[in-house]
């Protein structure tokens, strides 16, 4: 029975574990959403869980505490700044983990972890006719926001051929089939035999 084990193996011992999961961390809290394998996904959640609460605090413990698991100054930075504030008014549950697929090579179960409030450049445009109203400008500021209009523009003037020049008749088509040579060795002497009769 295994008692007391509150973590996932991975398939890797203790300090290559530590480094996987801090890694994943760091990932989360850099791209606001990641693709691992759902083993690794609930790992780096408990861990993100963690330090989003650090980040709350917002305490000099906490940064130092923060700073010791990431071992990234400017996660850190950004953590206590830009990600913490956006989680408040939230009392826990700082991530989710979606369910997409199995890997072609191995099957492994896929997943995709990401944070809840993502930042507004993270989250995805609405579909639809949601889209083209977000795209439309107001009334009042059409005519203020008018570009300039550019000036038409002169078509080049045709170029004409001097009536000096004698038109060429089409080359009529032989209907008598070239030689080819039969192999690379015949292909060669001829070569060879142009180079000398010049």
């Amino acid at each position: 029975m295994a008692h007391a084990v509150h973590s996932r193996d991975l398939g890797r011992n203790r300090s290559w574990r530590k480094a996987t999961v801090q890694s994943l961390s760091q990932a989360l809290l850099k791209y606001e959403r990641i693709n691992t394998t759902r083993a690794k996904a609930r790992e780096a959640q408990r861990s993100v869980e963690r330090l989003i609460t650090l980040g709350k605090e917002g305490t000099l413990s906490a940064r130092r505490h923060a700073a010791g698991l990431l071992n990234d100054p400017q996660l850190v930075r950004r953590l206590f700044l830009e990600i913490a504030p956006r989680f408040q008014n939230r009392a826990g549950g700082y991530t989710r983990v979606l369910h997409n697929g199995y890997r072609a090579g191995d099957s492994a179960e896929m997943a995709v972890i990401e944070l809840v409030e993502l930042a507004p450049e993270q989250k995805a445009e609405p579909k639809g006719k949601e889209k083209k109203e977000k795209k439309l400008k107001p009334a009042g500021k059409e005519k203020e926001e008018k570009p300039a209009e550019k000036p038409p523009k002169k078509e080049p003037a045709a170029e004409t051929k001097p009536e000096t020049e004698p038109a060429t008749p089409p080359k009529a088509k032989t209907s008598e089939p070239q030689e080819r040579p039969k192999g690379f060795v015949d292909g060669l002497r001829k070569f060879f035999k142009r180079r000398d009769n010049p």
